[in-house]
């Protein structure tokens, strides 16, 4: 194997120009009061809303509550950050911590009747009802009856754009941006060939999932047609244990895609019923686990998720935050490969990614020169995607 390349510089909101910056300062104070609209939250739930608003504006990192179930776990993961700016600290833990915070103001983990409830539902659920419309049915059932593999890929790879955390930032800055683009461009890294080739010996397979709605419905299509194909294998869909990052998938967005798919009708209904049974027969297992929801890349994988991914064929990592996590969130030239960065994997892994962050490696200097002479902000934009695999 390969040395490792030194490690980058971490990526932090320090810099007012940055994109880093512009999610903590725009789109996190977008989405608390997005989350307001929400619900018809009481006024405890408001004012913790209004303090974390104003904490996150200007005010120090507060500890977590000694109320949280998880308060010594977060209490170390923040050690040396408590008290400093927003901006000061690693950017994924930043986020990582606001969205922990978000939904302890929101009652999230506490008593009823907003236990269990996500803040994000009535977004996600717009959203699937978008994609479920009647244009998105009859796409739905044309995916789910395709021929064509790179079709499905691609899907999966472009379906990224449906990204409701990235929505709010850009309605808040006053953009529409590529969301509404049909024509993606080509993929600046495409390994979509080797990839399959991975995919067709593969008996043991891990979709770690990104975004619910039109993403999450790729993704099924993907998998339904992963185990039609072959009926000796296994496929683990992993989704996160609680909501995140505001269209994360969960288990519960699982189930309400399942329902649209049978709403679609024809091929794209036959998929959901297959589905069914693959996880009713054990082909199918749709799992969550905390990492998920932690501050931490896959650099450090607990003991059970490593072996996880160590016996799988081919661990398909989908989405922006999968690949921050994957090659470490992080500046490098983009020069740099994607397999040196990855090397630390357990095994084989594939990244199906849209751009929507700084973080991006394995691209060459030809690439990376094209990308700069246009003057556009290609990295976040969501504009460019990639498929990038280290066998």
């Amino acid at each position: 194997m390969s040395s490792s390349p030194r490690a980058g510089v971490p990526v932090t909101g320090a810099d007012p120009t940055s994109f880093a910056r512009s999610v903590l300062a725009v789109r996190h104070p977008a989405l608390i009061e997005q989350v307001r609209a929400a619900h018809p939250y009481g006024p405890r739930q408001r004012a913790a809303l209004d303090r974390l608003a104003e904490e996150i504006a200007g005010g120090p990192i507060q500890e977590p509550p000694a109320h949280w179930p998880d308060h010594a776990q977060w209490h170390a993961w923040g050690a040396g950050r408590w008290g400093r700016s927003w901006f000061e600290v690693p950017f994924l833990w930043a986020e990582s911590y606001f969205y922990r915070r978000l939904l302890d103001a929101v009652d999230h983990d506490g008593e009823a009747p907003y236990r269990g409830l996500d803040p994000f539902e009535p977004a996600k659920s717009a959203e699937l009802d978008d994609a479920g419309g009647p244009d998105g049915l009859a796409g739905l059932a044309g995916l789910a009856g395709t021929t064509d593999r790179q079709d499905l890929l691609l899907a999966c790879v472009w379906g990224n754009r449906a990204d409701l955390g990235f929505r709010a930032g850009a309605a808040a800055q006053g953009r529409t941006g590529p969301l509404h683009t049909d024509l993606p461009e080509p993929l600046l890294v495409d390994d979509a060939g080797r990839v399959w080739q991975r995919l067709d010996a593969a008996r043991r397979v891990v979709l770690v999932a990104d975004n619910a709605g039109r993403e999450l419905l790729a993704d099924l299509l993907l998998i339904d047609h992963l185990l039609r194909t072959d009926p000796g294998r296994r496929v683990e869909l992993h989704v996160k244990p609680a909501p995140y990052f505001v269209s994360d998938a969960t288990g519960a967005d699982v189930s309400a895609c399942l329902r649209v798919l049978v709403r679609a009708g024809a091929a794209a209904a036959d998929a959901a019923r297959r589905l069914h049974r693959a996880a009713a027969d054990g082909s199918l297992r749709v799992s969550a686990h905390p990492l998920y929801c932690a501050p931490s890349d896959y650099r450090r994988l607990p003991a059970d998720l490593r072996e996880t991914f160590r016996a799988a064929d081919l661990v398909l990592m989908k989405g922006d935050l999968n690949y921050r996590r994957l090659v470490g969130d992080e500046l490098r030239p983009v020069t740099t490969p994607f397999a040196a960065v990855t090397e630390h994997f357990p095994g084989p892994v594939a990244a199906l990614r849209t751009l929507k962050s700084d973080v991006v490696v394995g691209l060459d200097a030809a690439t990376e020169a094209a990308l700069e002479a246009t003057g556009q902000p290609w990295r976040t934009s969501g504009t460019q995607a990639l498929i990038q695999l280290r066998d």
